[in-house]
């Protein structure tokens, strides 16, 4: 089978490529290095049935491509630290990578799997979130940039199956961590982590009341290519209840809910060693309260859940950057 993956050098591009690498498929990468690093596809660059293209998806169109069976868009970045340092670059990211991967798949009759965001929830009135939720947004505040690039992605897709039939599924992924993230993506995992390793104060903004739902990156990959896999009937068969999206868009996270303190305390317990102590500074814009997924959906259709505990996922990942 022949794969394209878009953002294949980042933190969660890289494992999807292994993962279909591993399961025999030919898979074309394509990122432009902007938060993916060449160290996180080293392990398998070789691998004939790899073929990395280092470009940016706005800067290509279907034709720079072979025919593909399966289409999976990963490309944008997705911490704030980068998105808002180059806001306008990731609004059009979200938009060209998705209207990229739409024209390959009607052109080839691929399937694709847009990685789409919990952020398109905003700051929600409604918890859990479910996929029929529309969210309680901030179209110009400062995460405005990724939040509104996956939202029109969204539309896009939404659009393309309902005039041209493509057969595209969606994720809005929650809070996801793991080994190969980047050390300084300003992601809360990675701060407390990085923090912690290096003896510096662990950062709370706020209160530390806020939650967040974290899922280790395996459980992702894992729904995600069970999603790619389902013929399209039982897709759109599944779709367009009253209880659900009138398209394939399926929440991916883990439910567990825990406060950004909590994170914090489990982080250091986890590192004995480390001389760091929480400290607290003023919340930023735009910071969403609450987050935690609905996932009935997801059980329902993939027969899937996390199984990845936060115990032991932290403890991966501490590993993975003492080892960087």
């Amino acid at each position: 089978m022949k794969v394209l993956v878009t953002g294949a050098a980042g933190f969660l591009g890289s494992h999807l490529a292994e993962r279909l690498l591993n399961e025999g498929c030919q898979v074309v990468g394509v990122d432009n290095l902007y938060t993916g690093t060449r160290e996180n596809i080293s392990s398998f660059a070789s691998n004939p049935n790899f073929k990395f293209l280092e470009a940016d998806v706005c800067d290509l169109k279907a034709d720079d491509f072979d025919k593909v069976e399966e289409v999976y868009n990963l490309a944008c970045p997705a911490s704030p630290v980068h998105y808002q340092a180059r806001p306008h670059f990731t609004t059009m990211t979200g938009i060209k990578g998705v209207m990229l991967c739409l024209e390959i798949a009607k052109r080839d009759n691929a399937k694709m799997l847009h990685a789409s965001t919990s952020e398109i929830y905003g700051d929600p009135l409604v918890h859990p979130q479910k996929e029929s939720y529309w969210g309680n947004v901030n179209t110009i505040g400062i995460r405005s940039c990724y939040d509104e690039g996956k939202r029109i992605g969204e539309t896009l897709i939404a659009d393309y199956i309902r005039e041209f039939d493509v057969d595209a599924r969606m994720t809005r992924i929650f809070n996801t961590y793991g080994t190969r993230m980047h050390p300084q993506d300003g992601r809360v995992v990675s701060n407390f982590i990085m923090q912690a390793l290096n003896d510096q104060d662990i950062t709370i903004y706020g209160d530390g009341s806020q939650t967040r739902s974290f899922q280790y990156y395996s459980d992702l990959i894992e729904a995600f290519v069970r999603f790619m896999r389902l013929p399209k009937e039982k897709v759109r068969a599944f779709f367009g209840l009253p209880d659900r999206p009138p398209v394939p868009v399926l929440n991916t996270g883990n439910p567990g809910e825990y406060t950004i303190k909590e994170l914090a305390e489990k982080t250091l317990e986890k590192l004995p060693n480390s001389t760091s102590k929480i400290v607290y500074r003023p919340l930023p814009g735009d910071d969403p309260k609450k987050r935690k997924p609905d996932i009935e959906l997801a059980k329902k259709l993939l027969n899937w859940e996390p199984t990845v505990s936060l115990d032991e996922g932290l403890s991966k990942t501490i590993e993975y950057f003492k080892s960087i």
